[in-house]
């Protein structure tokens, strides 16, 4: 699996988090568009705004709605990948990382006794040999400090 394939979590919520700020504004601006009613002659034009606006939250809702159920096989997905992963630390760096998505520094402080970089490091290596189908093993000198 190669990093693009890990990250789509990350960018699927973001891309959800994204559409549900749009669809506030939207709802926001469909509640203030309610019709004047003064009683004074209109303009002649046809427009139902709320509807129009109706129309737009409800194509927003079901696409959030879409992406929601795409987030939860892509969440499945990885976690299926990552319990294949027989090192123990790599399992925990992929599920802080990938599945959580915790920046490489919140990971090396809930693993403790590494540095952010070393974890990077590691994280790389390991996906960097699975695509090439060669074992990884770990070198001495990520473990230390």
């Amino acid at each position: 699996m190669t990093n693009k394939e890990l990250s789509q979590l990350y960018y699927l919520n973001k891309e959800i988090k994204q559409l549900e700020s749009k669809l506030m504004e939207l709802e926001t601006t469909a509640y203030k568009a309610t019709p004047n009613l003064t009683g004074m002659p209109g303009s002649g034009k046809c427009s139902d705004k709320v509807g129009r606006y109706a129309a737009e939250i409800a194509d927003l809702k079901a696409l959030i709605n879409l992406n929601i159920e795409k987030c939860w096989h892509e969440k499945r997905r990885l976690e299926r990948y990552i319990q294949s992963i027989d090192d123990s630390l790599i399992r925990q760096i992929f599920q802080l990382r990938y599945i959580e998505g915790k920046k490489w520094e919140e990971v090396a402080d809930k693993i403790k006794g590494v540095t952010a970089d070393s974890i990077k490091k590691q994280c790389y290596r390991y996906i960097r040999h699975s695509q090439k189908n060669v074992p990884y093993v770990p070198r001495e000198y990520d473990k230390m400090v």
